[in-house]
């Protein structure tokens, strides 16, 4: 077990300081979709968008009370990582240097700066503006605050502890993986609460790693991670996650960009919210699947909302599909 229940319940209390608890609905034309009862876990529906706060928050506190030493932090990021982190460093008064690929997101790059972020644009993708943060790290004497650590699932895990507390008798639940914070603190709250819910992993098949390397039982690196859906395009999984949801996943499911975008589209038409499309990953991976859920009361994570206005609106104009 990861952590006790009142580890969790703890971190959940620091989190409700900076935050409400985020809604989980079940919505009628998305359980007609689905074929079954899904439970919606909000995470859109955060202060910065997205679940990557909780673990900000938690990171930032531990950090400050382990590490009183620290002037500032650096890391690297598509985007929600970042802002979580830019905004719980500010909140304590601390730098925050956020490193992302060239090509990222703009309006996710807007909102790390507005959160406080001095932002440094470098790479082709997530992994190698990780080596280059790393690098500012021991040259600028600055704390790398890494995607994955203990603090942070132990944070990200309260929106597990939330919507198992809501829905007790959940058979599966689906979640997004990019390194995998989000996926290990569903484990961590299902094992925390005795609870036998079966946890499902979702990969894009274009940046499958995480899928290949539970598959292999070791840590499997991809050549390219070419998604639209960046809050999973990672080339090298992390082996400290693999540890956890290699034990703890009943499996993972890859899904394609074309899948997210229908996934997106049924979000849309069916409960109104705007997704992104690692957000949306989950529901496509149930859709994916429907004829083995059918009748099942299942839960998707709906990890966060934060999408480029062009991007979003070129995955609206596709033809609805049911």
């Amino acid at each position: 077990m990861l952590f006790e229940r009142g580890q969790l319940e703890a971190a959940a209390e620091l989190v409700y300081r900076h935050m409400q608890a985020t809604p989980q609905y079940v919505w009628p034309l998305l359980c007609e979709r689905a074929g079954a009862t899904v439970w919606v876990k909000h995470e859109n529906h955060t202060p910065t968008g997205a679940f990557k706060i909780r673990g900000g928050i938690t990171f930032m506190h531990w950090l400050r009370h382990s590490h009183p030493e620290v002037s500032g932090i650096v890391t690297a990021t598509r985007g929600n990582h970042g802002q979580s982190q830019a905004r719980a460093a500010k909140a304590l008064g601390l730098k925050a240097k956020i490193f992302v690929p060239l090509g990222n997101s703009r309006e996710k790059n807007a909102a790390m700066r507005a959160f406080g972020a001095d932002l440094v644009e470098t790479g082709r993708d997530f992994d190698e503006a990780k080596i280059a943060a790393q690098r500012a790290a021991q040259e600028e004497n600055l704390y790398f605050a890494p995607s994955f650590h203990p603090e942070l699932v132990r944070g990200v895990a309260t929106y597990a502890l939330e919507l198992f507390s809501a829905a007790p008798a959940l058979d599966t639940v689906y979640v997004p993986i990019g390194l995998g914070s989000g996926i290990c603190g569903v484990i961590a709250a299902r094992d925390a609460l005795a609870l036998k819910t079966k946890i499902v992993g979702v990969v894009s098949d274009k940046a499958d790693g995480a899928k290949l390397s539970f598959e292999a039982g070791r840590v499997v690196e991809t050549a390219t991670a070419d998604t639209f859906a960046d809050g999973m395009a990672v080339r090298i999984p992390s082996s400290e996650a693999l540890a956890i949801y290699g034990k703890g996943a009943e499996r993972i499911v890859a899904v394609s960009d074309d899948d997210i975008a229908t996934a997106m589209g049924a979000y849309f038409e069916d409960t109104h919210n705007l997704v992104e499309g690692a957000g949306a990953a989950a529901l496509a991976a149930l859709l994916k699947e429907r004829d083995t859920m059918r009748g099942k009361e299942v839960a998707v994570i709906l990890s966060g909302g934060n999408i480029d206005r062009d991007l979003y609106l070129a995955m609206m104009a596709r033809p609805s599909k049911r």
